[in-house]
C-alpha cells in the first residue's frame, strides 16, 4: 500500500506548480515540497481580502519561484502551466458569506477559472496531473453522519454549488481529455498560516483570534454543533499522497478527523490549552444561520483505504502549535 515514507522520491526534481501558493495551505505544500527536493513554482494573486501573505513563504522564499498572477487571467494560465508535472489548484474564494454577497466574483475564481486552468493543462501540458481542494461545504446540511463521499451534495450557499462545479469540471477532464485529476474534500483544516485579518472565512480563526486579544469568545447558538478537524500538516500528507500515485486518478476523497467536537467544547479545549480565556453564547445572526450545515463530521474510510492516510495530529497537540505560533507572530496576522 502507498505510505508517506514513499512521498519524497515521488516528489524529487519534479516541477510543481501551487495556484493560491502564498496563502494557508499552498505554503506549507511548498514547504514540504521544497524539503522533497520538488522545484517549485508558487502562483497567487495577492489580492489583500484573501489569504496570500509573504510571511507564509519568509524560510522558504529563496528556495522557490513566484508569480503573482490571477487564475482568472487565461493567458497567463496557458504560460504558467507549461512544463509543469503537477498542479496543486488551491486558489479560490472561500468566504460563504462573501459568495452570497458577491455571487459573481465567487463564481469567477471558483468555476469559470477553474475550466481556464483545466483548458490551459489540455492545450498546453496534457501530461500533467492536478489536485483540486473541495470543500466539505458541497454537501450542505447533513442527511447522516458521518458523511461519505456517496452522500447527496446540496449545498447550502453559493460557493459550495461553484467548489463543486469546480470539482466536477475537473473529473470531467479526468475522464474525458486524460487530464489526471483527484479532489479532496476538506474538512476544517487549521495551523499555522491562516487568514486573520477578518472574520469572513471560518469561525475557528475567529476564536482563535479573540482567545489571542483576550476578548470573550462568541459562540452561535447554543454551542452544540458538531465539527472535525484536520491540523494542517496531516492534510499537506493527504495532497500529496494522492498527487504522487496514479491509482488515484478520477477519484473524489474526503479528509476528516478522529475527534468530532461540539464547538463549546472545542472553545473550552483551546482555553485550556492556551491557559485563559473566555466565551459565551449569543443568538446566531439570521445572514449566518441560513447557509448554516448544522453537524458534520466525515466518513474517510475511502482515503484510508487507498493510500493509508488517517488524522495523525491530536486536537489538544494541534491547537498548542497553532496558538503558539499567532502568539508569536500575530504581528504578520492581524491586519
Amino acid at each position: 500500500m502507498p505510505n508517506r515514507e514513499m512521498l519524497p522520491p515521488a516528489y524529487k526534481g519534479k516541477r510543481v506548480l501551487i495556484t493560491g501558493g502564498l496563502g494557508f495551505i499552498g505554503s506549507h505544500l511548498a514547504a514540504r515540497l521544497v524539503e522533497y527536493g520538488a522545484d517549485v513554482l508558487i502562483v497567487d494573486s495577492l489580492i489583500p481580502q484573501y489569504g496570500g501573505n509573504w510571511f507564509n513563504v519568509e524560510t522558504i522564499r529563496d528556495r522557490v519561484r513566484i508569480n503573482i498572477a490571477d487564475i482568472r487571467d487565461q493567458y497567463g494560465m496557458n504560460y504558467l502551466v507549461q512544463g509543469q508535472d503537477y498542479i496543486f489548484n488551491l486558489a479560490g474564494q472561500v468566504s460563504h458569506i462573501d459568495s452570497m454577497e458577491d455571487p459573481f466574483t465567487d463564481l469567477e475564481i471558483n468555476c469559470k477559472s477553474q475550466l481556464s486552468i483545466l483548458e490551459a493543462c489540455r492545450h498546453h501540458n496534457s501530461t500533467v496531473k492536478i489536485i483540486f481542494a473541495g470543500t466539505r461545504q458541497q454537501y450542505g446540511r447533513p442527511q447522516y453522519l458521518p458523511v461519505d463521499e456517496k452522500h447527496p451534495q446540496n449545498p447550502t450557499d453559493v460557493n459550495g454549488i461553484n467548489k463543486m462545479a469546480g470539482e466536477w469540471y475537473h473529473i470531467l477532464y479526468n475522464n474525458v481529455y486524460g487530464i489526471r485529476a483527484t479532489s479532496l474534500r476538506l474538512t476544517n483544516t487549521y495551523g499555522p498560516h491562516l487568514l486573520m485579518k477578518h472574520n469572513r472565512q471560518g469561525f475557528l480563526t475567529v476564536f482563535i483570534r479573540k482567545l489571542i486579544e483576550g476578548q470573550e469568545i462568541e459562540i452561535f447558538g447554543d454551542g452544540r454543533q458538531i465539527r472535525d478537524f484536520n491540523y494542517i500538516q496531516d492534510v499537506v500528507d493527504a495532497f500529496l499522497l494522492v498527487g504522487a500515485f496514479d491509482e488515484c486518478n478520477g477519484h473524489i476523497y474526503n479528509l476528516g478527523g478522529d475527534e468530532p467536537l461540539k464547538l463549546v467544547d472545542l472553545v473550552k479545549l483551546m482555553i485550556q490549552v492556551y491557559g485563559k480565556g473566555s466565551y459565551r453564547l449569543v443568538p446566531f445572526p439570521e445572514k449566518k444561520k441560513r447557509i448554516d450545515i448544522g453537524d458534520y463530521y466525515a466518513d474517510y474510510r475511502k482515503i484510508r483505504a487507498a493510500l493509508g492516510w488517517r488524522y495523525l495530529t491530536p486536537m489538544r497537540q494541534g491547537l498548542e502549535k497553532t496558538l503558539e505560533f499567532y502568539h508569536s507572530h500575530k504581528d504578520k496576522y492581524w491586519s
